[in-house]
Formats: structure tokens, sequence, C-alpha cells
């Protein structure tokens, strides 16, 4: 599903180059449900956001599904993001003026989905992630948890081959984290490849593979026996 070889990514101000990524190699196979790990700098959001097709990479080959990354343009990557990922990040980023469903129901609507089909199947969604009677409600009128269940719901609309979640328990207590975590699991058994990024230990342990990274490289530096999940 995902490969990554020699991949490096290095940011310049000024006269000064920063070198986040320094040569990763890893393989993600579909189904994988995996937690990066790594102090502040290490290079994770950095990693996530590559794979992601975010942010593009200095050098390295990135495989997604058969397709080489590499050189695609904006229109391109913009159709492997909406075909392939979803995203789900520490903040939300739900929309303040628009209710639960109809921020789940969004990337449906920049498919140009009919609007009726589009709010029934945002309904679905937010049902199996249990806030179907909060339909209605705006962002803050919902829980920190109910929040992140909402952008759980919008990133699986779409039924994405891979989840890529950027500390999604980081503003959580956590109750709140282990039941995100279980919903995560649900998706992951039915097939999701689901990638998490997070610094506690308690949450990538619920993972079943564990990926550190530090200082730019993953810690122990076997391509495959470090990285194949």
């Amino acid at each position: 599903m995902i490969q990554l070889r020699n991949i490096r990514k290095a940011y310049k101000t000024g006269y000064t180059q920063l070198d986040v990524l320094k040569g990763i190699d890893l393989d993600i196979e579909a189904g994988a449900f995996a937690s990066i790990m790594g102090s502040s700098g290490s290079g994770k959001s950095t990693l996530l956001n590559i794979i992601g097709i975010l942010d593009e990479y200095d050098a390295g080959d990135y495989t997604l599904d058969g397709k080489m990354i590499k050189g695609l343009s904006q229109t391109e990557a913009a159709q492997y993001r909406n075909r392939f990922i979803g995203f789900v990040f520490q903040s939300f980023n739900l929309l303040p003026f628009k209710t639960a469903q109809e921020n789940v129901a969004l990337p449906l609507y920049y498919q140009k989905m009919d609007r009726r089909k589009r709010q029934d199947l945002a309904l679905e969604y937010l049902d199996l992630v249990g806030l179907a009677d909060w339909a209605e409600h705006l962002p803050n009128q919902l829980s920190g948890g109910q929040q992140q269940r909402v952008a759980i719901a919008r990133a699986l609309i779409t039924q994405p081959k891979v989840i890529l979640a950027d500390e999604p328990t980081g503003a959580l207590d956590s109750k709140t984290s282990y039941e995100v975590m279980e919903l995560f699991k649900k998706v992951n058994r039915e097939g999701m490849t689901v990638i998490i990024v997070t610094h506690e230990n308690d949450i990538a342990a619920m993972t079943r593979r564990i990926i550190r990274l530090r200082d730019g490289v993953i810690e122990n530096g076997n391509a495959t026996l470090s990285a194949t999940i």
C-alpha cells in the first residue's frame, strides 16, 4: 500500500538548512494499524504530511497503491488525496458555522454529490460514530470528544483506503482518548489502514505497530524489520 525509499526532506530559512527527514525507508501494508512516535522535531508530522501528499519531499521514492507520487501535478495530487486518504487532526478543523452533519458532508460537496444524498450519507456516518442525535448541533455545542468523532466521520465518508491522524487525542482527556481509539480500532478491523502520529505511549500501545523516529530517521535503521507492518 505505502512504500517509502530513502525519503529526504529539508527546510531552508535564509542561509540555514534544516534536514528534517534523512533517509526514511518504510513499508506499510494495507490494513495496518500503526503509530509514529518521536520527540518534537523528530520529523513525525513531516513524514505524515508526505504520506498524505500534503507536503513534497526532496529526494527518494514514494509509492502509494502502486502509483509513484513524485512529480504529480496539484490536480493529480488532490485526486489521489480524495481517493485514498482521510485526515484527522488534533484541532478537529471543523467549520464553526456548519452543523455536525454539514461538516461531515463537506468532502462530498467537493465531489459534487447531490445535496440530499450527501446529507443522508453524513447522517449514516454520524450514526457510525454514535452522534446521529447531534447532527444539527454546531461545533461549539459539542464536547472535544464529540468534535473529534465528527472529524473522524468526515474522514471516513469518502471511504478512503488510509486514515492519517495527527495527534488525534492530543486535546482530549484519557477517557475520551480511549473512546476515539476504539473508533480507529473498529474501522481498522473492517480493513482500513490507520496511521497515527502521537507522543502518548498509552495511545501508541493500542496500535499494532510502533514506528519510532529519532533525528529524522527510523530509530533502529532497518527498513524491512522496523517499518513493515
